[in-house]
């Protein structure tokens, strides 16, 4: 449960933020943003001034929202005739995550608050997010322990002749028996998760997601995940879960093989982990993001698998990593064209992937922290193949 210091702590710093951009007060209203800051998800608005204590505006529900929050002032949701009285005078700049928030609810705020100057504060709280306390990192830990434990037991139940949904039921049952609230956001418009595939033959095809392998999926309407494909012998098995606890995000990717696995596709496993490592001692604070892509796509190209990484040739995701936390597509991104540096406290999983037609994919994942030492792993489980007798 979110502590009365951590909220106080992250509402101050934000409020520095919204002063530095001549901002009055900010209103927020996506879930998880709300979330992030009072330690509950009811159905609510946030309206947090520049200068004094946030008011917490629940719908639905108020005895719990209260229950659960440590914010001192928890109130219902007024009628709309009222709100102007709660949300500043006219004039001033109010911000608002542009996005994130439908043009039909920046609508309705602008025709119930005349006169206030709404801004786009979306980097504001994205940054704000971006760089993890010790307590965050302790809820990321517990999420990486649920994830250690369970790709632990793949072994014991993946064999030949499965269906890829079979094995992804499979992680699906023991992660949420293990824990796993199945929830697995995403702030970006227009993409959309399962909690994790498990795909084999289904692997190299082309989708619509943007990360490096996005599974054949079980139709046109769900084109991402596990497909019907059963699992073969001498065929590579990439099992790629998020694991979630008190809504954080931990990604991990590993790769098991039943019976004996393609050379190329062992070179190119290879690869990933040379690459991770080399990302790894990269992600120190200060780095500019677009270069330490530069550095892993390099390495893919000077091995010849440049047109194999990070996807399909021709529908590669042009990233090497990504933040996680609340969302499974925070800041930072390690990407081209991406040229923030990072800061301490950042947590990024690092996906070096390859696709080969016919062959099918290989990679690796794991979640780092950006630390002074490079990227402090989360993870206790071993990267290597498991090869599972035939």
């Amino acid at each position: 449960m979110l502590t009365l210091h951590e909220s106080q702590r992250r509402v101050s710093r934000f409020q520095e933020m919204l002063r530095g951009k001549e901002a009055s007060a900010a209103l927020l209203l996506l879930p998880i943003d709300i979330y992030y800051f009072t330690g509950t998800r009811q159905n609510s608005a946030l309206w947090i001034p520049a200068e004094g204590e946030p008011v917490l505006l629940v719908r639905k529900s108020l005895s719990r929202a209260r229950a659960e929050s440590p914010l001192a002032d928890i109130r219902p949701f007024p009628p709309s005739k009222e709100l102007p009285a709660l949300f500043g005078a006219e004039g001033s700049a109010v911000g608002m995550t542009f996005d994130a928030v439908p043009v039909q609810q920046h609508a309705f705020y602008s025709k119930v608050l005349p006169g206030r100057n709404f801004v786009d504060v979306s980097m504001l709280v994205r940054e704000l997010r971006s760089v993890k306390s010790p307590f965050e990192i302790e809820l990321l830990r517990r999420s990486s322990a649920m994830l250690d434990s369970v790709f632990g037991e793949v072994p014991a139940f993946l064999k030949a002749g499965m269906r890829e949904l079979d094995l992804a039921a499979e992680m699906e049952y023991r992660l949420r028996k293990a824990g796993h609230e199945g929830f697995v956001r995403m702030r970006a418009f227009n993409q959309e998760l399962f909690g994790g595939m498990a795909v084999s033959a289904g692997a190299a095809t082309y989708g619509f997601f943007d990360g490096a392998v996005t599974g054949k999926g079980l139709s046109s309407a769900s084109p991402q995940g596990a497909s019907l494909d059963e699992i073969r012998e001498n065929e590579p098995v990439l099992v790629d879960f998020a694991g979630v606890a008190n809504g954080y995000i931990v990604d991990m990717t590993r790769m098991f093989v039943i019976g004996t696995l393609d050379p190329e596709l062992q070179r190119a496993f290879d690869l990933s982990l040379e690459i991770q490592e080399a990302v790894r001692l990269a992600m120190v604070p200060g780095a500019v993001c677009e270069e330490i892509f530069g550095l892993a796509a390099g390495m893919a190209d000077r091995a010849g698998f440049g047109g194999n990484f990070m996807g399909m040739p021709g529908e590669q995701s042009r990233f090497v990593g990504h933040g996680v936390g609340l969302e499974l597509d925070e800041l930072p991104v390690l990407a081209q064209g991406f040229t923030m540096p990072l800061q301490a406290g950042q947590v990024v999983a690092v996906e070096p992937k390859f696709v080969l037609p016919g062959k099918g994919a290989i990679g690796i994942e794991n979640t780092f922290v950006v630390t002074d030492q490079g990227g402090s792993r989360l993870s206790g489980l071993p990267d290597e193949i498991v090869f599972i007798r035939a």
